[in-house]
């Protein structure tokens, strides 16, 4: 009896180190993936995660990981540290800002446009018609702050049209302006035409000329201390071409 006993322990502790070792395997496994860190604009989102997936299934090992936010918190965010492979930004001017600070790791190429309409929720129940409407009294209308990319289209507008905008709130993204609207804490919000879409039934979108005064260029590039610079490039490649623009124009983008 007492040898049976020996056996089983054997066997057990046998059992109990192969798990072990498999769970290390396993976490190593898991290891060996390769993170590309992609940051973007946030109207960027839908697009890019179709992109990403797009880009995994070619790329065995390779998980793309997106931070989407306002490109000057992006750009903010790559000058102080963060470990960025992809930049993609909503305007020019804040892609500048990475080049000045020699952090681009490739020349960048401006790959989609996109333009601004005015959001009110579902039923317009504030009755706004035109870009004049945002000048009522009464009116809660949310916009995205001057650095922001959506917040400097808005500025160009407001100057082209002759307004003066006193928004309740300047938000850090055309993200957070569309959330505002679609939950009817505001009754309009200037947004990107891809929001408006993106916003399904719970908005409605109103265009106005002036928008055509500000049309808002995206660049994508490649950050100088990226690990994985030539999957990087890749990605960007994958952005700017065909099967790219594809993508974004069915997501409202208007192509190069």
């Amino acid at each position: 009896m007492r040898g049976l006993l020996r056996r089983l322990t054997g066997a057990a502790a046998v059992m109990l180190l192969a798990a072990a070792c498999g769970g290390v395997a396993a976490t190593q496994g898991a290891a060996d993936s390769v993170p590309l860190q992609v940051y973007a604009a946030a109207s960027l989102q839908q697009p890019f995660e179709e992109l990403g997936a797009a880009f995994a299934a070619a790329h065995d090992g390779v998980d793309v990981e997106f931070t989407f936010a306002g490109s000057s918190t992006l750009v903010q965010q790559i000058r102080q540290g963060a470990p960025a492979d992809v930049f993609a930004s909503a305007d020019p001017s804040t892609m500048d800002k990475l080049v000045e600070a020699g952090l681009h790791g490739s020349e960048p190429v401006d790959f989609t446009a996109n333009t601004l309409l005015i959001a009110v929720p579902a039923g317009n129940p504030a009755g706004v018609t035109a870009l004049t409407s945002l000048t009522e009294e009464g009116l809660h209308l949310v916009v995205c702050a001057p650095e922001v990319p959506c917040g400097a289209a808005t500025e160009i507008v407001e100057q082209a049209a002759g307004l003066t905008f006193s928004p309740v709130s300047e938000e850090q993204s055309v993200t957070d302006v569309l959330n505002k609207v679609t939950s009817g804490e505001a009754d309009a919000g200037l947004v990107y035409v891809t929001d408006v879409a993106r916003g399904g039934d719970a908005v409605e979108g109103i265009a106005f000329p002036e928008a055509q005064a500000a049309v808002n260029i995206y660049p994508i590039a490649t950050v100088k201390d990226s690990e994985n610079l030539e999957l990087a490039q890749e990605f960007v490649d994958l952005v700017s071409g065909p099967r790219g623009q594809e993508i974004l124009d069915g997501y409202g983008f208007v192509g190069r």
